[in-house]
């Protein structure tokens, strides 16, 4: 059965928050009610005001620009006057700059769209995205802009990049009793939801708490689990193939002061040849395989989950602590790994509301 719960979402409206969770996860226990998981531990979200990055169409109509985004079901993008989901730092930082922009003709000449990366603290980083190359000129309207409106921005076109200052904001997060900081850069991929992310980082650390041996974590992205599982384990082997969230994440590592992690840039499958010998990598020279005790894998892949020779590699491990996006290919990769493996824990987080997408972890024991 596709997860599929049906159509009581995508309406923002906080008196409907919880009935809209309860249907969401009433189908998500349907679909994986053959798998005979213990019953889902639910965390919720803040119902407004809990995205801390967007991303916008400008919409130009005459003398003036709006932001615009693409409804539910539609195919084009529609202006919009709110966008109550929004951090409150993005809900004012708004209104701001696109009056700002409306302002400046060399701001709103040909732009495209508009993205936001905020945090908790406040801090507003917006990129503007063009169908044009950016000269001087625009470098000091930006500049203009920012001293005006306290926003740092960055430019972007074709091959071409322009910033006002940093390209990155940093986020902290409190996970079992530590405050941890992470570099959050604009291009790359960060939790949206920092409340509900904050959530998931504390379950995926007591899920792991008094771990022996050591840990290796694929798609580790800019650290976001790393930093919060290191403790757990004598040591860590993460892996990513973006080459700009490996350096934000070995940027976190030092930031954070932990030195038990190695970081290396590879994709799930060329770890999976390189552990099964296959064939070396020069950029695992530096790593030797054979001195890890590996006991638990941690996995947070995209959508598509786990490929067969992935799984095939999770089976070897005693714990698997998987975190999904798409409960779909989750229960697909559950179902792979039920000869080897028992679902002991089962999470639930809301980092989507008034959508259909769920978030999950899990907790494996091999059998």
């Amino acid at each position: 059965m596709p997860f599929a719960p049906g159509n009581a979402v995508n309406t923002i409206d906080p008196e409907h928050y919880q009935r809209q969770l309860d249907t969401k996860t009433a189908a998500l226990r349907e679909a994986f009610a053959p798998l005979s998981p213990p019953q889902p531990v639910i965390f919720t979200s803040p119902p407004l005001h809990f995205r801390m990055r967007a991303e916008f169409r400008i919409w130009h109509q005459g003398d003036a620009s709006h932001y615009a985004m693409t409804p539910p079901g539609g195919d084009k993008p529609e202006p919009i006057a709110s966008f109550p989901i929004g951090s409150s730092a993005m809900v004012e930082a708004m209104p701001r700059l696109l009056a700002a922009i409306n302002a400046t003709p060399l701001l709103r000449r040909k732009l495209y769209a508009a993205e936001f990366l905020t945090t908790r603290a406040g801090a507003v980083l917006a990129t503007l995205i063009y169908h044009r190359p950016l000269g001087d000129d625009w470098q000091e309207a930006a500049m203009e802009a920012r001293h005006r409106l306290g926003i740092e921005l960055v430019g972007r076109s074709r091959g071409q990049k322009r910033a006002t200052g940093p390209d990155w904001v940093t986020e902290t997060f409190d996970v079992g009793g530590r405050q941890l900081s992470y570099q959050q850069v604009e291009s790359g991929f960060t939790q949206p939801n920092a409340a509900v992310n904050e959530c998931m980082l504390n379950w995926a650390f007591e899920v792991s708490r008094d771990s022996p041996g050591d840990l290796l974590e694929l798609y580790c992205g800019n650290g976001n689990f790393t930093l919060a599982l290191a403790a757990n384990f004598r040591r860590v082997l993460a892996t990513e193939v973006a080459k700009i969230s490996v350096a934000s994440a070995l940027h976190n590592i030092a930031a954070n002061g932990i030195d038990n992690v190695a970081v290396v840039r590879l994709s799930s499958e060329e770890f999976t040849a390189a552990w099964n010998g296959v064939r070396p990598f020069n950029r695992l020279r530096h790593i030797d395989l054979g001195s890890y005790d590996f006991s638990t894998l941690f996995v947070d892949p995209p959508r598509a989950g786990l490929d067969p020779a992935t799984v095939a590699l999770a089976r070897r491990f005693e714990r698997i602590i998987y975190v999904s996006c798409n409960p779909e290919t989750l229960r697909d990769n559950l179902e792979a790994l039920r000869s080897s493996h028992r679902i002991e824990q089962f999470a639930v987080f809301d980092q989507f509301p008034y959508t259909h997408h769920l978030e999950c972890g899990v907790l494996l024991t091999r059998i």
